[in-house]
């Protein structure tokens, strides 16, 4: 195999500890998104990169990347 594909998959499996450690970020977010009568650009986006913040800060916590 390939070793950017054992890389990739290797980052693809701990997404779940990822959105585990960001789940109150998440939430948020999707409140946001799933409340708005219209989905216009940018309704959520401080939801949204508050969310990305803390992925990134996971992700870096674990020695990985997003």
């Amino acid at each position: 195999m390939m070793e950017s594909v054992k890389k990739a998959k290797s980052r693809f499996r701990k997404y779940p500890a990822l959105l585990a450690a960001c789940k109150s970020e998440a939430s948020v977010y999707a409140k946001c998104v799933v409340n708005k009568d219209l989905i216009k650009v940018n309704n959520c986006a401080e939801e949204f990169n508050l969310f990305k913040k803390c992925l990134q800060k996971s992700a870096a916590s674990m020695g990985t990347r997003i």
